[in-house]
């Protein structure tokens, strides 16, 4: 089979979100794929619970990246994602969360796509959505919120440009989701805050959401920097900033 004059590998490359962690959170596709596939690419934010799910026969390859790992991961990964699909192999390129959302699965695809390599994108819940839901906080609400936005905290270095506008972000939607952004929430909050954020807008910080050993933390835009130190969260944590923030104390049902 060709792709305009292009031959097309027999292999088949399966970019899947797992997502947040919870082993039951994961969709019906990703547990199939897991079962069948003839190697699995793995993310640093799979846990260790989903690993289990893999099959003894089957090759599983770390090839995650963490905050200031060297970016050549990942043209290593996708030469990985090519050869293994050349020799006809099943690939999972598996990812925590959704690949869709600041998981480099539109990258990816794009890379597959020029090299001729068939793929499938399969959705996972995204720990944006999931960790609200797990600690009583709904993004949207009839009487507090009617526009969500989620962005990135840890934009790529090599861009010559940022183009998350916080400057904007800070009165424009009512509940804004930060991922990745612990190592730079003090910057963030003190841009938000000189923007027009209010300072006693809520804000939550959810650590290892829908995991056992979720921890969660609530304060305001002027506190809650404090509230993360006293507390010791880290990585990988959700931020959430809106007044559904309140709503936890009602509905946080874990």
């Amino acid at each position: 089979m060709t792709n305009g004059t292009k031959k097309i590998a027999k292999g088949k490359v399966y970019i899947c979100g797992s997502g947040p962690g919870n082993p039951k959170l994961i969709t019906i596709r990703c547990h199939e794929l897991i079962k069948k596939c003839d190697i699995i690419l793995y993310d640093r934010l799979v846990s260790n619970e989903i690993l289990k799910l893999i099959p003894e026969k089957t090759i599983r390859l770390y090839v995650g990246r963490s905050s200031g790992d060297p970016t050549s991961n990942q043209i290593k990964t996708n030469k990985m994602m090519l050869k293994y699909a050349r020799d006809g192999k099943k690939v999972l390129r598996l990812k925590g969360g959704d690949p869709f959302i600041f998981g480099r699965g539109g990258e990816e695809a794009e890379f597959l796509f020029e090299n001729s390599i068939r793929f499938e994108i399969v959705p996972g819940i995204s720990s944006a959505i999931a960790s609200a839901i797990y600690s009583g906080i709904p993004l949207t609400h009839r009487k507090l919120s009617s526009s969500v936005a989620i962005v990135t905290g840890h934009e790529d270095p090599t861009k010559e440009e940022k183009s998350v506008r916080w400057d904007k972000l800070a009165k424009s939607v009512d509940t804004i989701v930060i991922l990745m952004g612990i190592e730079n929430l003090p910057k963030i909050m003190g841009k938000l805050i000189h923007h027009g954020l209010d300072k006693d807008t809520k804000v939550a910080i959810i650590e290892r959401g829908t995991l056992q050993d979720q921890k969660i933390i609530i304060g305001n835009a002027s506190n809650i920097i404090e509230k993360m130190k006293e507390s010791s969260i880290k990585p990988p944590a959700v931020i959430l900033i809106g007044e559904v923030v309140s709503l936890s104390e009602k509905i946080r049902w874990r």
